[in-house]
């Protein structure tokens, strides 16, 4: 059995997932595991001591893991994203997590994460001959994608993550409407773009691949065609959005279905999620299983 493993280093989580190599255009999972580690905690300038300790903690806790497997350096892919390349000391960082475990973390610009999450995200939720609108919801950075069954037609990396944009607009809990009015502002002329993009590209549906959509899955989704993505319409979504955002950080900790590492940061991501839906005319949301480390690993199995 060849074991391959990629570890995404993520600004508000460290993914490790392992999966066995076999025939077939699968993926066979074989171990999967999340962190929340936060770097952006403290800001996305520079990654502050306890994030820092947090990160080097989990890459220690996942080289055991690694080496518990038997898998070599080789069969081994670590990608660093938008923390690690916006902080001042994110070099420091990986430099410190090579010399002390071993692992080459692999720094990628945002248009080679958009396209390692477009060929997750299609593993989980066939493209068709209609326009998909993807995106990726990260702590530091937002990621779309405009794709077919043809392939990619546009894609984009914007520095709006969800620790980015709590940070700057949620200082009240619960957030203040005029906070809310400042992030759609905000996100209305950044995504502007996008926003030209799908002039050109209509979209009715929306594949979505992180932890917001798995919450937003868990709340108003029903099981798609296949095990691998949730289907939420549009309409069950705006209420349930707007039951979130009234709630203060303590109400948010107390629901059950959401984890509670997700509280702090989930109202900007759902005012995010809302912004998109509405301007982009968006019917049906989909969350896939699948995402930019999924994508990682069918390169190294099938290309």
């Amino acid at each position: 059995m060849k074991l391959h493993a990629v570890i995404d280093l993520g600004t508000n989580t460290f993914h490790l997932l392992i999966a066995e190599e076999r025939p077939g255009f699968a993926i066979h999972e074989v171990y999967r595991e999340r962190q929340f580690v936060k770097l952006a905690e403290e800001g996305i300038e520079t990654i502050g001591a306890m994030p820092y300790r947090r990160g080097l903690d989990t890459l220690h806790h996942y080289r055991r893991v690694l080496d518990e497997y038997g898998i070599p350096a080789a069969q081994v892919r670590a990608l660093g994203t938008a923390a690690l390349r916006t902080a001042g000391n994110g070099q420091d960082f990986l430099r410190d997590v090579q010399e002390q475990t071993g692992i080459a973390v692999q720094l990628i610009s945002g248009d080679r994460e958009a396209e390692l999450i477009y060929k997750g995200v299609i593993l989980a939720v066939p493209p068709t001959e209609e326009h998909m609108l993807i995106m990726d919801i990260g702590g530091g950075s937002v990621e779309f994608i405009i794709a077919d069954q043809s392939g990619i037609y546009w894609a984009q990396s914007f520095p709006i993550g969800v620790a980015v944009l709590y940070r700057r607009f949620h200082r009240h809990e619960p957030i203040l409407p005029e906070e809310t009015q400042q992030l759609e502002a905000f996100l209305s002329d950044t995504l502007a773009p996008l926003w030209e993009k799908l002039k050109t590209y209509p979209c009715r549906r929306l594949a979505g691949a992180s932890g917001t959509f798995d919450v937003v899955a868990d709340f108003i989704g029903v099981e798609g065609d296949s095990a691998l993505h949730y289907v939420a319409p549009a309409t069950a979504f705006f209420p349930f959005q707007e039951s979130i955002v009234r709630l203060t950080q303590e109400e948010r900790h107390s629901l059950p279905k959401l984890p509670p590492e997700r509280a702090d940061l989930i109202v900007v991501a759902l005012i995010l999620l809302k912004a998109v839906i509405r301007q982009a005319g968006i019917e049906e949301v989909v969350a896939s299983a699948y995402a930019m480390k999924e994508g990682m690993l069918y390169e190294m199995l099938f290309t």
